[in-house]
């Protein structure tokens, strides 16, 4: 019997993604294993391969087909001994069924929908709230997910599940009310961002082209503005000296060992004494280590720590697991090979999922400092300017000292502005005095 190829999820998260190349063609073998394609997310290329044996028979999805959903079809595999006819059979049995079917199916709402005293099944099922108790809204866990990631008011809703429960299904029936939110809101509505046929109106038309959005802005659009929507950000900068950094840097790249091929081992950058430093001052503030969570706050036992990797069109953050616990030289040796995989787009979604904060270094280009947005779930990121020479105050003297400049952004329903202070102070104190990092 044909067996359907189907759009795989690589995330909890995913729900579409693009079928970017064919690696097998139609009336190809393959046997399980067999890498047949590749699937491109907002964030990383992945190979998929097939779980069965047999012939391709079709392919339903053409190559470079945008907004694929997860589930979907998207080729077809021919079992030993059987031809193309075999998918149009398999189609008309399945259409066949549905319709044997069909008379005795009842719709999911008006089955499931258990009428409270007083009302009836004729009333509206969006729109009639949910009687509360206590003033309580009857709603699954992921309802209430779901209600706040679409932007629905869930105490407007009629749930269809059991006893009126608002379940999944009724959010994704029920219509973003923006309107409502902006009427019932007790604060300012803000200004709606203006249209695309608006803002082309400005512009002389041939002055400009229009480049589409691939997934990967399409996403970072989306998550920074729920970060600067929902996270109440707050922001400290402190000054670290870098000199004695810089020389501890210089001496353990001259002394690391030759492999095989006669280079260095490790070459360290001052960008992996940032990581460490973070990681170790997050250990030693563990107030700081933190997510917030309506349910409760996050205490995180290790310290991962997502680096800013730029990449062509977008950017990736891929976190260095339990960092507090690794060498210089290790977290040298993964941060390379995560960015070399990051630029070419073969990063594991759980590579650059998660992370208790994250380290963003504008340094190399110049930049003296700047904040930087918290990538949403966690609760602090921190920006790092240039490394420059700068006059320094040193008792009564005038000194010349290699400064950085570092902004921690901080989530300010997690990390308060006293806890924020002591994660910098740990981390300025690691960075000025690196040998506390061999220990």
């Amino acid at each position: 019997m044909p067996t359907n190829v189907l759009m795989p999820a690589l995330s909890p998260t995913m729900e579409k993604g693009k079928l970017a190349k064919w690696l097998k063609k139609e009336g190809d073998q393959i046997k399980s294993g067999d890498v047949i394609a590749e699937i491109e997310t907002d964030k990383a290329t992945m190979e998929v391969e097939a779980v069965d044996e047999g012939t391709l028979g079709k392919i339903i999805v053409a190559e470079g087909t945008d907004d694929v959903a997860v589930n979907t079809p998207i080729a077809v595999i021919l079992a030993e001994g059987e031809d193309r006819s075999a998918i149009e059979q398999s189609r008309q049995t399945s259409q066949a069924g549905a319709a044997v079917q069909a008379p005795v199916q009842r719709p999911a709402a008006q089955a499931s929908v258990i009428p409270l005293p007083g009302q009836q099944r004729s009333e509206p099922a969006v729109k009639t709230p949910l009687p509360r108790t206590n003033g309580r809204v009857f709603a699954s866990p992921l309802a209430r997910r779901l209600a706040k990631q679409r932007n629905v008011v869930i105490a407007q809703l009629r749930g269809s599940g059991p006893h009126g429960r608002i379940i999944a299904r009724d959010i994704a029936a029920a219509k973003p009310a923006a309107a409502a939110a902006a009427t019932t809101s007790p604060l300012p509505a803000l200004m709606p961002a203006m249209a695309d046929d608006a803002i082309l109106k400005i512009y002389e038309p041939g002055s400009y082209e229009i480049v589409p959005h691939d997934n990967m802005r399409r996403v970072i659009a989306s998550r920074l503005l729920q970060a600067k929507q929902t996270i109440p950000h707050f922001y400290l900068t402190i000054a670290c000296a870098l000199d004695a950094l810089l020389g501890v840097r210089e001496k353990l790249n001259n002394h690391a060992p030759l492999g095989k091929d006669k280079a260095p081992e490790w070459k360290l950058s001052v960008n992996d004494f940032i990581i460490k430093s973070m990681a170790l001052a997050l250990q030693r503030v563990p107030e700081a280590n933190v997510t917030w969570t309506e349910a409760g706050m996050l205490r995180h036992k290790h310290s991962d720590v997502g680096v800013a990797v730029a990449i062509e069109g977008g950017l990736f953050t891929p976190v260095v697991r339990k960092a507090e616990t690794k060498t210089l030289p290790q977290i040298s040796a993964e941060m390379k090979d995560l960015a070399s995989r990051a630029r070419k787009r073969r990063l594991a979604p759980h590579e650059y999922q998660g992370g208790t904060t994250a380290v963003s270094n504008l340094g190399m280009y110049g930049i003296r400092e700047f904040s930087a947005v918290i990538n949403p779930p966690q609760a602090t990121i921190l920006a790092v300017g240039v490394g420059e020479k700068r006059p320094v105050v040193e008792g009564e003297a005038i000194v010349i000292k290699t400064m950085m400049t570092v902004t921690l952004s901080c989530d300010h329903r997690a990390v308060d502005g006293v806890v924020g202070s002591e994660l910098l102070r740990a981390f300025r104190t690691y960075i000025e005095d690196p040998a506390l990092m061999l220990v």
